[in-house]
């Protein structure tokens, strides 16, 4: 019989459901499992979605989204929190008083989901204000695609687009006093994709072979939770973020078809190889 884990890390991802499985709490789990890291949910809003559509979504209330941290929080010991789709401004409210309550308890990365990849709005825009002031300062790690560094900074995404991505990273930590992670996938053509960490101190750079024509769902989410479980792991933020680049390379590599009755292309949260 198998040996039973004896206090495996633990990390817990604060997100939104997808009912497709690619993205949100489920596309975490998956890679906090993937990771040998136990994960935990607390679940913010229900998204009925498959991959490059999304039909509805409704939050739940802030008093759950209250009680489902404070259960956990008070039954584990979390090594790592992850912050997904937040969707209001309550439940970003919530989220932010129970994060600075414990603040410095545990690493805690923030993926800033406001926009699917569909392009159907995810977190209503009264609730940026409360990223602004109150969730990235505490943030050990935000990781923003394109879009949602621009609407952070206030700029136009072409603007920032047109910005060096050291530039681009310096001023955002430079405005929230936080570590991000700026992702190449959408600043770059080539044959690479690059990302760069600027933690306040030093650049780390990642690179890999850059995959073409393929489907971001689920990415963004998948990579900020591998950073999660890595550092739930102990590991430091610029390895934490290095093993999760080779990580997502891999998912992306090793992705899913179907072809009926749609064509849907989705990430292998399980690769048989990593880097």
């Amino acid at each position: 019989m198998p040996v039973p884990q004896i206090d495996p890390p633990v990390a817990l991802t604060v997100a939104g459901s997808d009912s497709s499985a690619g993205a949100g709490l489920q596309a975490d789990l998956k890679t906090f499992a993937a990771h040998d890291v136990y994960g935990l949910c607390a679940v913010t809003s229900v998204v009925a979605e498959i991959p490059g559509k999304v039909v509805s979504w409704d939050e739940v209330t802030a008093q759950l989204l209250r009680e489902q941290l404070e259960v956990l929080d008070a039954g584990f010991r979390l090594g790592a929190i992850k912050t997904g789709m937040l969707a209001t401004p309550e439940l970003v409210r919530v989220v932010c008083e129970f994060l600075e309550e414990r603040a410095g308890a545990a690493p805690l990365v923030v993926d800033p989901v406001m926009v699917a990849s569909s392009g159907d709005v995810l977190l209503r825009p009264e609730a940026i204000e409360k990223y602004r002031k109150h969730l990235l300062p505490i943030a050990t790690l935000a990781t923003p695609n394109l879009a949602e560094t621009a609407v952070l900074m206030n700029r136009d995404p072409a603007d920032v687009k047109a910005l060096d991505m050291e530039a681009a990273a310096r001023e955002f930590t430079d405005r929230y006093a936080c570590p991000v992670l700026i992702k190449g996938g959408h600043w770059q053509t080539g044959a690479e994709a690059v990302d760069l960490l600027w933690d306040g101190e030093q650049m780390h750079r990642f690179a890999s072979p850059r995959v073409e024509n393929i489907d971001t769902h689920g990415t963004g989410c998948t990579l900020s939770a591998a950073i999660a479980a890595n550092l739930a792991k102990g590991l430091e933020l610029p390895d934490a973020v290095g093993a999760a680049k080779r990580y997502i390379t891999a998912a992306i590599g090793q992705a899913h078809t179907w072809s009926q009755p749609a064509a849907i292309r989705a990430l292998n949260h399980f690769p048989d190889t990593v880097g």
